[in-house]
Formats: C-alpha cells, structure tokens, sequence
C-alpha cells in the first residue's frame, strides 16, 4: 500500500514509484486550516508539449531569462504544486502534504478562500482539450487513495477551474469526472466530486 512519511513525503511502492523535487515554493500552513480539499490542475510546458525538463524548472524555481520555448517570461515566477503526474502515470513530489503550496493562487471554495490553506495540489500533464492518459488516473486514484489514509480531515476534490473561475480552465472539458468519482467509489473513498458542470 502507497503510505506516506512522518514528514509527508509520498514512499514509492510495487504499486506506484514516486520521485522527491522539494521545491522552495511552499510555507508553512496556516494554524486551524484542516486540510480539507484536493485541487486538481492540468498544466503543459510548453504549452501543449509533453515530457521536458520545464515543468521541473518552474516549480524549483530553476527557469531563467534565457529559457527556451517562450518560458523567460515564467522566470521567477513562484508557484507549486504537491504533486505532478506525467502522462506515463509517474508521480513526482514538490512539497510535502504537511505544508501549503502555492497552486491555487486567488481562489475560493464552499466559500472559503484562499484554497493554498486547507488544499493539496495535483498538476496532471495535459490539456483542457485532450484527454487524459489512462495512466494518470489510475495514479491519480492511488494517489487520493493514500491522501485520505494520511489525511483523513479531506472532504472534497475538484478542478482549478472551479475554485478560480474565469480565471483558470483547467484541468478543462477533456477531464472524465465521471470516471473519477466511479473508480474513489470503488476503493471506497466519499470525498464530494465537485466539477466544473
């Protein structure tokens, strides 16, 4: 069973291998926030491509001016996510569970703001528009799974798009919520399946 560390660090598993990238984009959360939410995210860079280093290189703080592909202007940008999963299902790790990430920037759910406080973040590689890898959402499945026994005060999943509407679009209409809701029914996980329709 995928479990996670004292420190909030996902273990690799027979059942999904997980690498460690801590990124120095995160801080402590704020004391009373039970983590409540998981926020789920689509992100390509560059935008539409698969598979490179840029992803990595925003969230450790590690684009430069000089980055190819249209990304200098994302130089010093500081964002982050708890979790990324590639389109092969790999799981990378940015900031530990116990500690807030910067993903969600200016959002608000069940009228609560500031979704960065109580929420962890998973950045699945895609588009809005091309659907996601059968793969990810077994990793994404497993993921929750170990999230809820770690957590057991998370209540809800949604996408970015509802807590920044107008905002954000992602993870976009190519997102099966549907299916997601069936299979953390099958390993019996009742969060709220919150999405954009």
């Amino acid at each position: 069973m995928t479990q996670f560390s004292d420190l909030g660090w996902l273990y690799s598993s027979p059942e999904a291998s997980c690498r460690w990238r801590p990124s120095p984009h995160y801080n402590q959360r704020p004391e009373g926030s039970p983590t409540s939410l998981v926020v789920v995210h689509g992100i390509s860079l560059p935008a539409g491509r698969f598979g490179g280093p840029w992803i990595d290189a925003l969230f450790m703080n590690q684009l430069s001016g000089q980055s190819p592909h249209g990304l200098a202007s994302l130089a010093g940008l500081k964002v982050s996510s708890h979790f990324l999963i590639a389109r092969d299902g790999c799981l990378t790790q940015y900031v530990s569970i116990l500690n807030r990430a910067w993903h969600a920037g200016v959002s608000v759910f069940a009228g609560q703001s500031n979704c960065n406080d109580f929420s962890i973040g998973i950045e699945l590689e895609g588009t809005d528009e091309l659907p996601y890898t059968e793969a990810q959402m077994q990793a994404l499945t497993l993921l929750c799974q170990a999230l809820g026994k770690a957590l057991p005060t998370l209540r809800a999943i949604t996408g970015h798009s509802v807590v920044a509407p107008g905002r954000k679009t992602d993870p976009g209409p190519a997102f099966d919520w549907s299916d997601l809701g069936q299979r953390m029914a099958a390993i019996g996980l009742r969060w709220q399946v919150v999405d954009a329709g």
